[in-house]
């Protein structure tokens, strides 16, 4: 029962410093691993798992998605699909409710920070909502529960740590690794059966408040809107169609022409070339170049070291406690724990589930997914759920759920204050949309809807 005890003091130490002291949560990542470190004695490894923490490929990746999420957001590029997405669905009912979970699941993807994107696309969709008849509490859970999508959409930041828990259990597993185009497949092919969920609410609630369409006055045109941002409707195009083309040739194209080892590598850079390129596009594509001269863009990246650094402390801190785990045994402990409890598939489903939103209350997404990543996908895999949809469905039970779940939610305090909405009317109609994401989890991991790239 070592395993539970070290678990419990990892929770109670980010519970007291996080939610108690209000300190920054990479802080309180920090301060549990040193707590750990105490109470295991273990100080005589601790730079085998800072070197561990630091090590790992995919969180360099990471950093070039939140510098091109910084590049994308501070050039305002991703403002004219915004704009084009209004001019054409703003018109029917409910219209300005569907622009917020489109427009806000794209850009949340892009930049990974479920407030920072409330805060920026809310800043258009949640008055608009407001004028239209949407309560201010349903339009301020409508941008936050559509902006925490991001984290499961690709290319958002929080994708790497979950293909790196499938490749530790599929190295531990003795079975194939997947090239990143695959796994991005299926992760999108998961994605649109939640947009679609939060789609399908926006209507339901549409029609319960008798919302009404946007007036013609406050509509964008499309004419001008096409004309002058087409430019950014070929950033998705330039962002996703590597990893197509990596998904669809990987096995015979790529393998033939540069060997195994050369297509395994191939794809695993995939990731950083994408950002590097879709940040010179942008570049090229902003009207106002003098935003993008080299001491501009300088000064956005030094700006944004305060929004980088806490997603990537947390990250970095959260593989550092993985290591200790490991070398612990207490990932493998809580899966023999677990495994005792004899559930059938739906039962094991279900207590994932159920713990990752309670831990999602208190701890990070990214730190659950790095931390309990591998032995979540070992669990559901020993009762017949296949290991990559475990994996691909990591940031969304982890990531998502973490974001919409008070007090954690910080996506729904972000949505209140744009919104000016009470905060027990948000919080019970927040409790639709937590209800809604929990039985969609349940349905794409028992199997019960077809997945693109399964």
């Amino acid at each position: 029962m070592q395993s539970v005890l070290y678990l419990g003091i990892m929770l109670a130490v980010i519970c007291i410093w996080f939610l108690l002291l209000k300190r920054p949560v990479y802080e309180a990542v920090l301060l549990a691993f040193v707590v750990l470190l105490a109470v295991t004695n273990t100080w005589g490894n601790v730079w085998d798992y800072i070197d561990e923490g630091l090590s790992t490929s995919l969180l360099y990746s990471m950093v070039a998605f939140v510098a091109m999420s910084i590049l994308l957001t501070k050039t305002k590029i991703v403002d004219s699909c915004i704009a084009i997405i209004l001019s054409l669905i703003g018109r029917i009912r409910g219209g300005a409710g569907y622009t917020a979970v489109i427009a806000s699941a794209f850009m949340g993807a892009l930049s990974g920070s479920g407030p920072g994107n409330v805060m920026a696309t809310g800043a258009l969709t949640i008055p608009a909502m407001k004028r239209t008849g949407f309560p201010a509490e349903l339009a301020a859970n409508i941008e936050s529960n559509a902006s925490y999508m991001g984290n499961m959409i690709p290319p958002s930041s929080n994708i790497v740590a979950a293909m790196a828990a499938f490749s530790t259990f599929a190295a531990g597993a003795g079975i194939a690794d997947v090239s990143q185009g695959k796994f991005w497949i299926v992760l999108w092919g998961i994605s649109l059966w939640f947009i679609l969920q939060r789609v399908f609410m926006v209507w339901a609630f549409c029609r319960y408040y008798k919302v009404q369409p946007m007036t013609k006055d406050e509509l964008p045109n499309l004419k001008e809107t096409l004309k002058a941002g087409w430019q950014s409707l070929l950033l998705p195009v330039i962002i996703l169609l590597p990893f197509i083309l990596d998904a669809a040739l990987a096995d015979n194209f790529f393998v033939d022409r540069l060997g195994a080892d050369g297509a395994k590598y191939l794809s695993k850079s995939v990731l950083l070339f994408v950002a590097g390129i879709s940040s010179l596009y942008a570049c090229l594509a902003v009207k106002d170049k003098s935003a993008v001269t080299p001491n501009k863009i300088a000064k956005m990246f030094a700006g944004g070291v305060k929004s980088i650094s806490p997603a990537i402390g947390v990250c970095v801190f959260g593989y550092m406690i993985g290591a200790l785990f490991e070398d612990l045994g207490v990932a493998a402990s809580l899966g023999d724990l677990m495994a005792t409890w004899s559930f059938n598939k739906l039962g094991m489903v279900l207590a994932i589930c159920a713990i990752t939103c309670v831990m999602g209350m208190v701890v990070p997404g990214s730190s659950q997914v790095v931390i309990f990543g591998p032995v979540f996908i070992m669990l559901l895999n020993g009762v017949g759920v296949d290991p990559l949809l475990a994996a691909a469905m990591l940031p969304c039970i982890c990531g998502v759920m973490c974001g919409i779940t008070p007090p954690l939610g910080l996506g729904m305090y972000a949505g209140m204050t744009i919104a000016e909405s009470d905060f027990s009317k948000t919080f019970k109609n927040n409790l639709w949309w937590v209800a809604a994401q929990f039985i969609m989890q349940v349905a794409v991991l028992m199997g019960w809807l077809p997945i693109l790239g399964l």
